[in-house]
C-alpha cells in the first residue's frame, strides 16, 4: 500500500481552483520532487498532501487514511515541514522541541535529547529550516512532505530524513532536481 495517495485532488476556494487535479503514489522510502506554477500551488499540495488541508475534489489517502475522516491520524503519519519561516515566540530550540514533544505525547527530554542528535546532523544548515525539519522528525512519521525546501540544504536534510519516503513541493523545475 502506498504512504501517499493522491488521487485528481485539488483545493478550490470560492468556486476558483487554487491547486490540483494531482495524482501521484508514494511508497516506502520513494523520494518524489514535483514543482508546480506558483508558491501558493506549491504549498497548497504540500499542505494536501499531509493531511493539514483538506482536497476539496479527489482524494487523499496517508497510508491508507483519509485525512478528511481521520485528520490527527494522518497529522501523526506525514511529518510536515513548512516553507514559512519558524514563529519568532519559539526562536529558543529547547522551548520549540518541549512545543512539538507535547503535541505529539512524547517524553519531552527524550525528545530533546533524539532532537540534539539530528540537529548535529544538521550542522550548517540554517535554524529556520533545521529546527522544523527537526520538530516533524520527533513523531517518526512514515512520510516527510517538505514545502518549497531550500535545494542549498538538500544533501543535509535528505540523509537526516533517513530512508522514509518523502514529498517535496517546488516552485521550479531546477529547485525540485536537487530532491529527487
Amino acid at each position: 500500500m502506498p504512504v501517499l495517495q493522491m488521487r485528481d485532488a485539488a483545493f478550490a476556494q470560492a468556486g476558483r481552483l487554487l491547486a490540483g487535479r494531482i495524482s501521484l503514489e508514494i511508497d516506502d522510502g520513494q523520494r518524489v520532487a514535483r514543482s508546480f506554477a506558483s508558491g501558493r500551488e506549491a504549498a497548497i499540495v504540500a499542505l494536501m498532501a499531509s493531511g493539514g488541508v483538506k482536497a476539496t475534489s479527489g482524494s487523499v489517502f496517508i497510508d491508507g487514511f483519509d485525512p478528511k475522516i481521520q485528520p490527527t491520524q494522518c497529522k501523526r503519519l506525514a511529518g510536515y515541514v513548512s516553507h514559512e519561516l519558524l514563529p519568532l515566540e519559539f526562536a529558543s530550540f529547547e522551548r520549540y522541541i518541549e512545543y512539538r514533544a507535547a503535541l505529539w505525547n512524547l517524553d519531552s527530554d527524550r525528545a530533546l535529547g533524539h532532537a540534539r542528535h539530528l540537529l548535529e546532523h544538521l550542522e550548517g544548515v540554517h535554524e529556520s529550516f533545521a529546527y522544523p525539519l527537526v520538530g516533524a522528525l520527533l513523531a517518526d512519521p512514515m512520510i516527510l512532505v517538505l514545502d518549497r525546501p531550500q535545494a542549498a540544504y538538500a544533501s543535509r536534510m535528505l540523509a537526516v530524513a533517513g530512508s522514509r519516503a518523502i514529498f517535496s513541493t517546488h516552485a521550479s523545475d531546477a529547485e525540485a532536481a536537487a530532491w529527487a
